[in-house]
């Protein structure tokens, strides 16, 4: 089969097209030929070796993709083969993601995907959805679960609205009964925003963004979602509600954090920082469980109509893909495996 490998720790560069023998499920694990590959920014910081130290002599990245199990392993329901799945942290903790023909994971790390639901779908969700999931999920007042209705009365606001992570807020915040407001930089990002789902989209680029959120939610917003910290923790302390959270899954720019404790004692505010690997089995399977209710009910469309552009690159060119996320390209980079 064809892989994508790197041997050592660098920039696109290390990324190599080979031929590899195809993988045999081992007990509790299925094989999946991969239609489509995803590529997010852990992606590229694990090649890259900023994220983590790398665990492999030889490594094929990218956790998320989506494809059809042709093979399980022992304990696995036989009658899963031939069935289309998208993939989750595929990656995570071993050395063979889904920038290959066919890639071996964890039974559970392979969700069923509606007939509807097309691969490219399937390959956006893991990593974005699922960080999404968990961040409109940790608030001290809940809810704990998302479903139609789970979030109304509530008001979310997605700090970085057009990026891929964003745009699963908007969407499963809107589907779960929210307010959205995204945060943006300029029109163009303004418009994606609003085609994923968002109610309001803000520049905080122009004016003063916090009047503007006040006046959307004058008593504060309830969920903060939050891609740059150090950037915007001001205007998130400006609008953030009494026992409002701030649910933090990167710090984009590395600005450091200084925080003002005192008003944040007064509003009982609850900041909460989040990642995937170390979220808990729980919160995760939590997480697939609602993301899969959300796809039978249509409500995560991708492409630049639905907010989510795509950059589609052939496997031999995923060095481009991973220069394209890198290189902070507005979109979804997608590799396209097999047909």
């Amino acid at each position: 089969m064809k892989a994508i490998i790197y041997r050592e720790n660098g920039g696109p560069e290390v990324l190599r097209l080979v031929e590899r023998d195809r993988p045999d499920p081992g007990p509790g694990e299925v094989r999946v030929r991969v239609v489509v590959s995803a590529v997010n920014p852990t992606d590229w910081q694990a090649r890259s070796g900023i994220a983590h130290r790398k665990l492999f002599a030889e490594v094929t990245p990218h956790l998320d993709g989506a494809g059809v199990i042709d093979s399980v392993g022992a304990g696995v329901d036989p009658g899963r083969v031939g069935q289309r799945v998208w993939l989750f942290m595929a990656a995570a903790g071993r050395s063979t993601g889904t920038a290959a023909e066919y890639t071996v994971v964890p039974a559970e790390r392979a969700v069923p995907l509606p007939a509807k639901a097309g691969y490219d779908v399937g390959a956006a969700l893991g990593v974005p959805a699922l960080t999404a999931h968990r961040a409109l999920t940790v608030a001290e007042d809940g809810p704990r679960r998302l479903h139609p209705g789970a979030l109304d009365g509530k008001v979310v606001l997605a700090a970085g609205g057009a990026g891929a992570v964003g745009h699963a807020v908007i969407q499963l915040a809107r589907w779960a009964g929210a307010t959205v407001i995204a945060t943006v930089s300029g029109p163009g990002k303004a418009k994606l925003a609003t085609a994923a789902g968002a109610h309001h989209a803000i520049n905080y680029r122009d004016g003063d963004p916090a009047a503007a959120v006040r006046a959307i939610a004058p008593d504060g917003v309830d969920i903060i979602t939050e891609v740059a910290l150090g950037a915007n923790l001001s205007l998130d302390q400006a609008v953030l509600r009494t026992r409002g959270t701030i649910a933090v899954y990167a710090n984009q720019g590395g600005r450091t954090v200084e925080l003002d404790v005192g008003p944040h004692l007064v509003l009982n505010s609850r900041m909460q920082f989040l990642v995937l690997y170390t979220a808990g089995p729980d919160a995760r399977a939590a997480a697939v469980a609602d993301i899969a209710a959300a796809l039978q009910d249509g409500a995560l469309p991708v492409g630049e109509e639905h907010g989510l552009p795509l950059l589609r690159f052939p496997l031999h060119r995923t060095a481009d893909a991973h220069r394209a996320v890198e290189g902070g390209e507005t979109g979804k980079a997608l590799v396209d495996v097999t047909s």
